[in-house]
């Protein structure tokens, strides 16, 4: 049995120790600065920790003698948490899509005898495993498109969105750059733009930049790859409103700001919807050639609580890359980008099966 600590009690948190919880194989602790959050789970007989993950001492006791830990905070104390492992020699997840935090992390891992897999989750994480495995399948690439939605089944308001997922997170995908491939080139572009609709299942959707969801597969493709990009997918008339806020009135130069905006006038849902579309073309047999991947992931029931599809998809992508490490079919040590997964072993998982939605 592997010994395992989830930093974080939010709502991801809860759902990576709910599914780990749910097999013989780890023995958890959650760690959260929260107490309410803690007694919470205590009621469900999971061990928690009141502490403050940002003290170095704190983090250090806890993690002393373990064999995993898993990040479900913000991207700004991973890093932290990062060196922390690395002291005591355990492997490390998370589920960030900052660059730099990701960066950090890389470093860290050089020379460490424990694996460091950042990035885990739907984007990153299981729409960089998808791109490379549809990739691995020609001869040689011209266009790589990923395309992730988390969308609200039930659109109501002017933007057709409610809340989902971290507010900080959709802030920094607004606001940060985006890094793509742009005709053989890797270039910085600007997030909100690269604009573009398109239809599945007979929904017009539109797409445009975000920061933080390609991963590590700008470097992985780089010289392979004559364009590639992700973007996030919405309905209809969202891009246009966001823009607005974010540029025009500058909210992104007033984070604090645009997230009491947000939270203030978009509801959270538990309704929802997440979108994974990605195309590769590229040349195959003498011929250019083009294939796709699509799943749509619903809200679920799970022992007996509504789960959100951006929390099922967040908290499957994680747990899997711990089983596939535990089994072996990860490396075991050093920096492991998410693509070093093999999609089949992914959906063939107990918790990547969560991801064999709706073709």
């Amino acid at each position: 049995m592997r010994d395992v600590v989830v930093f974080g009690a939010g709502k991801i948190g809860v759902m990576i120790a709910d599914f780990l919880r749910s097999t013989s194989d780890y023995e958890l602790t959650v760690v959260d600065s929260n107490p309410a959050a803690i007694e919470r789970l205590a009621a469900k007989g999971i061990d928690g920790v009141v502490a403050n993950v940002e003290d170095e001492a704190a983090r250090q006791k806890i993690l002393d003698g373990k064999d995993i830990a898993i990040s479900a905070l913000p991207y700004f104390v991973n890093t932290g948490i990062g060196e922390t492992a690395r002291d005591c020699g355990i492997h490390y997840f998370d589920l960030t899509e900052d660059v730099a935090t990701t960066r950090a992390l890389r470093t860290l891992a050089e020379g460490a005898d424990s694996a460091f897999v950042p990035q885990c989750g739907l984007a990153p994480g299981f729409i960089s495993i998808v791109a490379h495995d549809l990739a691995q399948k020609f001869e040689s690439l011209d266009t790589v498109k990923m395309r992730v939605g988390a969308l609200p089944k039930f659109p109501s308001n002017e933007l057709k969105y409610n809340l989902t997922r971290s507010t900080d997170g959709l802030i920094k995908e607004y606001c940060n750059e985006c890094e793509a491939i742009h005709e053989g080139e890797r270039v910085e572009a600007r997030a909100l733009d690269g604009y573009e609709h398109f239809s599945l299942d007979g929904i017009a959707y539109e797409a445009f930049n975000t920061s933080g969801g390609l991963g590590t597969l700008c470097e992985t493709l780089d010289g392979k790859v004559r364009n590639l990009d992700y973007k996030t997918v919405r309905y209809p008339g969202d891009r246009d409103l966001i823009r607005m806020r974010a540029r025009d009135l500058r909210l992104c130069e007033r984070r604090e700001l645009f997230l009491e905006v947000l939270e203030n006038a978009v509801p959270a849902t538990t309704q929802d919807v997440v979108l994974v579309f990605v195309t590769v073309t590229g040349e195959r047999e003498g011929a250019l050639t083009q294939e796709s991947f699509a799943r749509k992931i619903y809200s679920d029931e799970i022992d007996g609580i509504t789960r959100s599809a951006i929390q099922i998809t967040t908290a499957a992508g994680v747990c899997a890359m711990v089983d596939l490490l535990r089994d072996g079919k990860l490396p075991q040590k050093g920096f492991v980008t998410q693509e070093s997964a093999r999609l089949d072993d992914f959906i063939a998982n107990r918790f990547g099966r969560y991801y064999d939605g709706e073709d």
